[in-house]
């Protein structure tokens, strides 16, 4: 075991390498996509007037983790390929192996970066890149793209309980008020209660909802009793927030894992259909450090045999293969989104199916 976790000169200077390359390859195509975001977006902040300060400290500030996060697993396949394909070039990998180490030693290192790579990634994907996105999706909202928020503003149904349903006519986000607010309670699939207000409106200093003018009905069987209060102000509690009208276009990118799985289970409960997505978010985020893994192997069994087109063949085969990738993993979330297909096979599909070709690959390159 001891010997299994041992880092010699070799495994060192494989580490050192991928890891400068990938975070090289990482600064440049970063600047890039932060160039060509600026300038395509350029108009807009001139137009609303947004201090250049808060163009680059509050909306770039955060672009770059959420960007970085979407390509780190391209961005490591890019980075393997391109300094193994240096060490074939330069008859490094023929005499690593002719020195008696075996092709599935040379790997290590290798796994080992690209495990490094993979925790990173798991961390921000859970924990760090959600801060990020939440102050980046609220400056796109209202200076770039206004209609990536939205307020849920009539004929709002939903359950807060499982037992329980409320209906909104309507709602302003304004000033938090609802009109025509209707709560039912069921007990083994019978209306067994409902309250019912013309006037809705959340008190933040105490986060209770005013209601006024409001009527209760008691329903027992063919048996019903009602109280009506008129111009009786009360202030109550209920499961739900203002919060809960507003949507984002990208809102479970919004949401720390915690947060996430909380969210699922309060919108599964009230029965909304909007969960799906944010389950095959939830799933995306273990999904894609695994990638960074498969796309490793697959980048040093391509690149470490020196073949005739050298670098530019190793590359153009990785972008390839990292296009192909992406393409599958689109259509297998679209079918998970839209059909019948379970949320965490189409977001791990592209995973098995690369798995497989790592494989096919590893074996070819030992022979």
């Amino acid at each position: 075991m001891n010997r299994f976790f041992s880092i010699g000169i070799f495994d060192r200077y494989v580490i050192k390498k991928y890891l400068s390359t990938f975070f090289f390859t990482m600064v440049l195509i970063t600047m890039i996509a932060v160039a060509i975001n600026f300038f395509e977006n350029v108009d807009k902040f001139l137009s609303d007037e947004v201090k250049l300060k808060d163009v680059f400290l509050t909306y770039y500030l955060n672009f770059i983790p959420w960007i970085n996060g979407l390509l780190w697993p391209l961005f490591a396949l890019l980075a393997v390929i391109f300094f193994t394909s240096r060490m074939a070039r330069d008859s490094e990998i023929v005499a690593t192996l002719s020195a008696g180490i075996s092709y599935n030693r040379m790997l290590r290192p290798f796994v080992v970066a690209g495990g490094i790579i993979a925790i990173l990634l798991w961390i921000g994907n859970n924990y760090v890149i959600p801060n990020s996105s939440r102050i980046k999706n609220e400056f796109e909202s209202q200076y770039i793209r206004r209609g990536a928020k939205q307020t849920l503003s009539s004929d709002i149904h939903f359950y807060t309980r499982p037992n329980e349903k409320a209906y909104f006519r309507l709602f302003s986000s304004r000033d938090s008020t609802a009109r025509n607010f209707r709560l039912e309670r069921f007990k083994a699939g019978h209306l067994v209660y409902m309250l019912k207000s013309d006037n809705l409106k959340f008190i933040k200093q105490s986060g209770k909802w005013r209601m006024n003018d409001y009527e209760e009905h008691f329903i027992n069987g063919l048996n019903e009793r009602m109280v009506i209060k008129k111009e009786i102000t009360k202030d109550t509690l209920f499961p739900f927030q203002p919060e809960d009208f507003v949507r984002y276009t990208k809102q479970m990118e919004m949401l720390t894992t915690t947060e996430l799985r909380r969210f699922i289970n309060e919108e599964q409960d009230k029965g909304l259909d909007t969960a799906k997505k944010y389950v095959i978010e939830l799933y995306r985020r273990s999904a894609d450090p695994f990638t960074i893994i498969i796309l490793t192997f697959i980048g040093v069994t391509i690149a470490s045999r020196k073949v005739r087109g050298g670098m530019g063949l190793h590359l153009a085969s990785g972008v390839i293969l990292g296009s192909i990738f992406v393409i599958l993993s689109k259509f297998t979330v679209t079918f998970a989104s839209n059909l019948d297909l379970h949320p965490g096979l189409g977001v791990w599909l592209p995973n098995l199916i690369f798995s497989v070709i790592a494989y096919y690959l590893y074996r070819k390159a030992q022979t």
